[in-house]
């Protein structure tokens, strides 16, 4: 926004202080010009003229009183404006460096609590957050890159394949390309869910995520059954508001990955849902392979996966638990992985329980 220039903020306090320091004065001055002429005073002998000898004695006095608090007022102000503004100059500074793209910069103003430090820190909170975030969606465009050449690069050495060897059997090629493309697609897809619940364009509605997790486990059955993995739900009606659209996939994908990522053969799949402490959870736990905690807490990165790749049609893009983690952000939820002792992981999703209805509140209500 263009702005007219106008005088700083430490020539404006400036000027105030000197204001109330020579107005105070004129007032002082005047309170002693009203006793030296109203007062009575015991003893003392009026000459002529007393008020003219008054004013020529006084005047010369309270000019060059009033004269030394303005020259006071505007020494001491600007050099206690100066001091008081010197955090929102750090502040500045700050903030002209973000705006130039140095986001790793950080004001750490000493000294004790104050509206000004509180700004401060509040601001450095901002920039360390931001920072991760930038930082966050570089690596995702970069690994989105990566992942989005590897099907396409894909294609081109299948369609090179075709166009040098008029004589081999299409039917493979097609298929092939059949496969890299729908994985293409599929990605394409994830990368379109991931950015829409980060923006969080959703309508909030009653859900019920006992619901969810039956859907879930019910589409996902044949891929369970074919994976030699058996799948038990247990819980009561679990209410929690949001999306029903994205609290499905948040599910899917969360019993998805227990399927996938499990034992090779007589895996199990147990799902939970509940509310407990006023919050709405979901927890998929599955059997596998022993995980540590450091490659556990790097799950829910994109393109992160604890495993190496299935290559079935059900392999996924290495978006899963990183949707989840998106949807439980985008939910004002948690979401807590844990790896189990006997191996495998479990997956904890605690989402805001919905507020009783005010009709609820008071059964004499009507």
């Amino acid at each position: 926004m263009d702005r007219a220039p106008g005088p700083s903020v430490r020539l404006k306090l400036t000027l105030s202080y000197a204001g109330f320091v020579v107005l105070g004065g004129t007032l002082l001055l005047a309170a002693v010009w009203v006793f030296l002429n109203r007062v009575p005073h015991p003893g003392l002998i009026i000459v002529p003229d007393y008020r003219l000898a008054v004013v020529r004695t006084f005047a010369p006095t309270a000019v060059s009183v009033l004269t030394f608090l303005l020259v006071f007022g505007l020494l001491g102000g600007w050099l206690l404006a100066g001091r008081m503004l010197a955090p929102l100059t750090r502040i500045t500074d700050a903030t002209r460096l973000a705006t130039d793209g140095s986001l790793s910069h950080r004001i750490r103003l000493p000294g004790r609590m104050d509206e000004l430090r509180e700004l401060a820190d509040a601001f450095d909170t901002m920039l360390a957050r931001l920072e991760a975030h930038v930082t966050e969606q570089q690596r995702f465009a970069a690994n989105a890159s990566h992942e989005l050449r590897t099907p396409l690069a894909v294609s081109k050495a299948l369609l090179d394949v075709a166009r040098s060897d008029p004589d081999r059997r299409t039917d493979e090629i097609i298929e092939r390309l059949s496969v890299v493309n729908t994985r293409a697609i599929d990605l394409t897809e994830a990368l379109l869910l991931l950015s829409r619940a980060g923006r969080r364009s959703f309508t909030r509605e009653p859900v019920d995520l006992s619901l969810m997790a039956e859907d879930a486990t019910e589409t996902l059955l044949p891929l369970a059954e074919k994976h030699g993995v058996t799948i038990e739900t247990s819980g009561d009606v679990t209410p929690a508001t949001g999306s029903p659209a994205l609290l499905l996939q948040l599910t899917t994908n969360l019993v998805h990955n227990a399927i996938v990522h499990n034992l090779p053969a007589r895996g199990t799949v147990w799902v939970a849902t509940g509310v407990r402490a006023g919050t709405a959870v979901l927890t998929v736990e599955n059997t596998g392979r022993t995980l540590t905690p450091e490659l556990t807490s790097t799950l829910t990165e994109p393109f992160q996966r604890g495993t190496e790749r299935v290559r079935s049609d059900h392999a996924g893009v290495g978006l899963g638990l990183a949707i989840v983690r998106t949807i439980t952000h985008a939910h004002g939820g948690t979401l807590t992985l844990t790896p189990r002792t006997e191996g495998g992981i479990r997956v904890t999703v605690e989402l805001p329980a919905p507020s009783p209805h005010p009709d609820a509140q008071d059964p004499r209500r009507k």
